[in-house]
C-alpha cells in the first residue's frame, strides 16, 4: 500500500518538521518512506528551486514562475514520485500542487483553470491522498522562518518569499484555507500553534485512520 502526503502552509508554519516527524512514525510502523520537496526533490528541479527562491530575481514575471514551477513538478513527478508509488512505497512531499494554487493562483491572480490543467499535465494526473496545511498566524511563522534562516546562517540569497510583505503572506493563508473548504475529504487543517508533539499526534492518527481506509496502492 502506498499513500502520497503533501503539507502546505505559509512560512515557517512548521510542516518540513511535521514531515521529518511523520516520516519517523510511519517508518517505526514498518513502511518505506520518501522524503522529498518541491520546488526541488531531483538534481534539475534544484537548479529551478535556486532560481525561483533567489532574492535577486525579484523581476521574475509572475507566468515564467509559473512554469518554473510546474517544470520543477513535472520531472519530480516523472524521476521520483511516479516510480516510488509503483514500489508501494510511502511518499511524504514538502509542499505540491497546492502551493501552485494558492501562491501563483489565488494569491497573484492567475487563472485556476488553467493552473489545474498544468498541474495535471505536470502530474500525469495524481493527487495527494492527504494533504495538511499547518496553519498559524503569518506574525509567528514569519518570526520562525527568519529564525531558523539565522540560525542555519543562510544567505539572502534564497529567501524570495519571507521578503515578500505582510499582506501577501495574509494572503497565502486566506487561500489555504479557502482551499480547504473545497477538498474536505484530502485536505486537514492542523491548527500549527501548538507543541510540535501534539501536533504530530494529530497528524499520525489520521494518516493511521486514512491507512486502515485504504491507500492509492
Amino acid at each position: 500500500m502506498s499513500l502520497l502526503i503533501s503539507f502546505e502552509g505559509i512560512e515557517g508554519c512548521g510542516k518540513t518538521t511535521q514531515a521529518d516527524l511523520l516520516n519517523t512514525f510511519l517508518t517505526s510502523q514498518g513502511y518505506s518512506c520518501l522524503v522529498t520537496r518541491e520546488p526541488g526533490g531531483t538534481r534539475i528541479g534544484d537548479q529551478i528551486r535556486s532560481l525561483l527562491l533567489h532574492s535577486e530575481n525579484t523581476d521574475l514575471a509572475l507566468k515564467a514562475e509559473l512554469f518554473l514551477y510546474i517544470a520543477s513538478r513535472a520531472q519530480h513527478v516523472e524521476e521520483v514520485i511516479l516510480p516510488a508509488l509503483r514500489a508501494g512505497r510511502m511518499i511524504i512531499c514538502d509542499r505540491f500542487i497546492d502551493s501552485t494554487t494558492v501562491y501563483q493562483g489565488l494569491v497573484q491572480g492567475i487563472d485556476l483553470a488553467v493552473i489545474d490543467d498544468l498541474n495535471r499535465m505536470a502530474t500525469s494526473g495524481i493527487k495527494p491522498d492527504l494533504t495538511f496545511i499547518i496553519d498559524c498566524p503569518v506574525e509567528d511563522g514569519l518570526k520562525r522562518a527568519w529564525g531558523r534562516i539565522e540560525i542555519k546562517d543562510r544567505t539572502i540569497d534564497d529567501v524570495r518569499f519571507e521578503n515578500k510583505d505582510m499582506d501577501f503572506h495574509r494572503s497565502v493563508r486566506d487561500g489555504y484555507l479557502s482551499l480547504a473548504t473545497r477538498e474536505p475529504e484530502r485536505i486537514r487543517v492542523i491548527d500549527g500553534n501548538r507543541e510540535r508533539m501534539v501536533i504530530h499526534r494529530d497528524i499520525a492518527s489520521l494518516v493511521s485512520e486514512k491507512l486502515k481506509g485504504g491507500g492509492i496502492g
